[in-house]
Parts: C-alpha cells; sequence; structure tokens
C-alpha cells in the first residue's frame, strides 16, 4: 500500500504527534510511506519522504493542491490524518483523487449533530481509526457514524527504544520519590490539581522526600510556578520545559500522574507505565480504565479530587513495597497489548480492509 500520513500541529511534539510518526515509521517498513507536516520538529521524526506544507486552515487551497500533487507522485492509496483540521484537507483531497481517507483520532469529545461534523466524519471518512473502546462509544453516539467506519486499535510503544533506556538507566537509591508529569502546560492538563495535592500532602506529611518533574512548556507556565510558591511547594517542584527524549527521565521516576479533564489514551501514559512508573490518573483520560485496574495496576481518581489525589501520593510514598509492585504489574499490562508489532499488524489490516470496501 501507499500511505500518506498528515499531521498539522503548529507546536510541539507531544503523545499524538509521537504515535503517528512512530506508526508511519513502523509501515514504512512494508509500505510505501510519505508524511507531510507543518513543523520541522515534527517532521524530522519520520523517516521517509517528507513534504512540508502551510496548513493554515481547512480550506487552504494551495496546501490541498500540493497534497493533489503528491498524491499522484506517489500513487497513494490512502491518506491518514491525525490533526482537525488535517481531516477536512485530507478528506477534499481524497475525494479529489478517489482514494481512501481514513481518521486518526486520540481524544474523546462529543460531536455535536452539525452539517461540517456529519461532512468530515462521514461523507468524507472511509474509516475512523481510535485509540479507546470510549472513543468508538462516543462517536457511535452521534447516530451518523457507521460503528463499520470504526476501529480501535491501541497505540504501539516502541519497545525496543525504551528497553535500551531501561538498561541505559539506574533508579537511584534511596527514600527520594520522583514523580513526574509530562504534557503541554495548558488548562486542559490540569497541572494545578496536581500541585494542589502536593500543599495538602506536604501539609500533612511535611518530611516527605518527594520531587516533581514537570516536562512541558504552554501558557499556564507562569500560572503555575505562582502557585507552587504560594503552596509553597517550590522546592520540591521541577519545570525544565519541553524535552524531545523524556524517557530517561521517565526511566528514573517512580510515579507517573496524569492529571487531564480530557484525554484518549495517553501516549506518555503508557510509555510511563512500561518504565516502570505506578501510573495515577484522573478517570477524565477517556480509554484510561481500558489499561488501569485501579488498585491493581495503578490507581484512579476523580477529577478534582485533590484530597484523593494526595492521599495515593502520600500512600505510595510511605509503602515503597507497594509502588514498586504497582509499577511492576503496570509493565507487565502494556508489555503485549501495546506491541508495536501488534499496531502494526492491526493498522494494515484495516487500510487494506476500507480499500476493498
Amino acid at each position: 500500500m501507499n500511505i500518506l500520513f498528515i499531521n498539522s500541529a503548529s507546536r510541539g511534539f507531544g503523545g499524538n504527534e509521537r504515535s503517528i510518526t512512530m506508526v508511519a515509521n513502523m509501515l514504512s517498513i512494508s509500505n510505501n510511506t510519505v508524511f507531510a507536516y507543518r513543523k520541522d520538529e515534527i517532521g524530522a521524526h519520520a523517516r521517509m519522504p517528507r513534504y512540508r506544507l502551510p496548513f493554515i486552515f481547512e480550506g487552504d487551497l494551495y496546501t490541498i493542491a500540493r497534497l493533489v500533487r503528491i498524491v499522484k507522485k506517489h500513487r497513494i492509496d490512502i491518506i491518514i490524518p491525525s490533526k482537525r483540521k488535517d481531516y477536512a484537507i485530507a478528506g477534499i483531497v481524497s475525494r479529489i483523487c478517489g482514494i481512501r481517507n481514513i481518521l486518526w483520532l486520540g481524544i474523546i469529545r462529543p460531536l455535536e449533530n452539525t452539517s461540517i461534523n456529519r461532512i468530515i466524519y462521514d461523507k468524507l471518512a472511509d474509516g475512523i481509526i481510535v485509540n479507546a473502546q470510549e472513543i468508538k462509544k462516543q462517536l457511535l453516539k452521534t447516530g451518523w457514524i457507521p460503528e463499520k467506519k470504526i476501529k480501535v486499535l491501541y497505540r504501539g510503544i516502541d519497545s525496543a527504544a525504551l528497553d535500551k533506556v531501561i538498561e541505559q538507566s539506574v533508579r537511584p537509591a534511596g527514600p527520594t520519590m520522583k514523580i513526574t508529569a509530562m504534557g503541554r502546560l495548558t488548562a486542559i492538563k490540569s497541572y494545578d490539581l496536581l500541585l494542589k495535592a502536593l500543599g495538602i500532602l506536604f501539609t500533612t506529611t511535611p518530611e516527605a522526600d518527594i520531587q516533581v518533574t514537570i516536562l512541558g512548556e504552554g501558557n499556564e507556565r507562569s500560572r503555575l510556578e505562582h502557585q507552587a510558591k504560594q503552596l509553597g511547594i517550590e522546592k520540591h517542584l521541577s519545570m525544565p520545559g519541553f524535552s524531545s527524549n523524556p524517557y530517561p527521565t521517565l526511566a528514573t521516576s517512580d510515579v507517573f500522574v496524569m492529571t487531564s479533564t480530557i484525554e484518549g489514551l495517553s501516549t506518555a501514559l503508557v510509555e510511563a507505565m512500561y518504565l516502570k512508573n505506578a501510573p495515577v490518573s484522573t478517570y477524565g483520560g477517556g480509554g484510561v480504565c481500558e489499561i488501569i485496574t485501579d488498585g491493581r495496576n495503578g490507581f484512579l481518581f476523580n477529577h478534582g479530587d485533590e484530597e484523593t489525589l494526595a492521599s495515593v501520593l502520600r500512600k505510595l510514598y510511605l509503602e515503597p513495597g507497594l509502588r514498586h509492585q504497582i509499577a511492576e504489574a503496570a509493565q507487565e499490562s502494556v508489555k503485549e497489548k501495546y506491541s508495536a508489532e501488534k499496531v502494526k499488524e492491526e493498522m494494515t489490516a484495516f487500510c487494506q480492509q476500507v480499500m476493498n470496501r
């Protein structure tokens, strides 16, 4: 098959960007793949012929015309767009060229019954790949997206690369518990919830030897830094900014916290679990219940409940044996289900199925 992947993200190499480039690279081994992108920090990760395009808006005629030429040059069979803007552009290009368009959807959000949504997610889409059953349920609630169009495909992880990181990393001995959170510093990630929980934890357990690292950059930085000072926890908090290689940090971390209000099935969460972090997440992470069983291989709490989050973190600090047990169970639970080879096989089969319709 000849496949064109599209990602028009304008900033940051986040979980969605990591997952789409990883899948594109995997499929390039046995297929002819091409990658169209907007920012070099994303395109640089694609190991295949690639094209930088402006992707200004959904009706960007220049980008559409360039993509039509790319489709014809590489004899593309399928386009796989991975951002909301891409869905419309790819849909138009696919209909001009008479090829298939499969949407890559990685976040849970209700779809309003509007004419534009019906066009983008139904009329212009031949398939939709989601990374959690919960997202599929949301799509089916519309009543106008056929179930046969939707494929639940858990995002794979590059276990070989992560194994190398594990081999090269040593978790420091000692009483310090390291907590990591990762993602853009935006309101949707709710890092303020984590800081509130830490404020409670250090008030009740002032002797706690805990260090917290938040990897990411965004418009919430100054507010979060101010909040940390107000809570008196700034000496326990590090915010080094965006990291293109977060794995060494995750490999020496003990606990991974996700406080998002809305999420699909976070790539960062899955990778952290593989790197033996005990995961603690809100239920707001759409498909998180498909990977975490509360109390067995991680902990779940309701968004906004900083008291419970503080209690869980205190428990993990005071009971290192439990922390290690949860971390081991977390790694085992993602090893097979999220293997890159399994994702490659299922992705190829679904693309072939869509082409044969």
